[in-house]
Formats: C-alpha cells, structure tokens, sequence
C-alpha cells in the first residue's frame, strides 16, 4: 500500500492538469464573446479522447483491486 501514494499524486496532478486545461479554453472563449456551446462535432472529438483515459482507469482499479 506504500506504493499507491505516488500513484495517486500522478492521477491528482492529471485531474488538476487537465481541469486547467479547461479553464483556458473557456477563458479564451469567453475573451472573444463567444458562446460556450457543445455540438455533435465537440461530441466527436471529445468522446474519443476521454474514452481511452476511462477505460484505463476502469482497467487499473480492477487490477488494483485484484492484487
């Protein structure tokens, strides 16, 4: 169980990372008075990005759990 803390301080420096990630393009977004709108084509691009990350995730928790 020793081991897991620097696991868990990798997956919080993702989450914080990519929650940054977030705020600069609605920063930039709402910079140029745009709308914040997610269409069919945000769907398609965002689904597979995310889809990989939640099966890794998934995969690691049950081997985790396992051992």
């Amino acid at each position: 169980m020793r081991g897991d803390s620097a696991y868990l301080i990798f997956i919080w420096f993702g989450v914080i990372w990519v929650a940054l990630g977030i705020a600069a393009v609605i920063a930039l977004l709402r910079a140029d008075n745009q709308p914040i709108r997610f269409g069919k084509w945000g769907l398609l691009v965002a689904i597979p990005s995310f889809l990989p990350i939640l099966i890794a995730l998934i995969v690691g928790a049950i081997l985790a759990r396992q051992s």
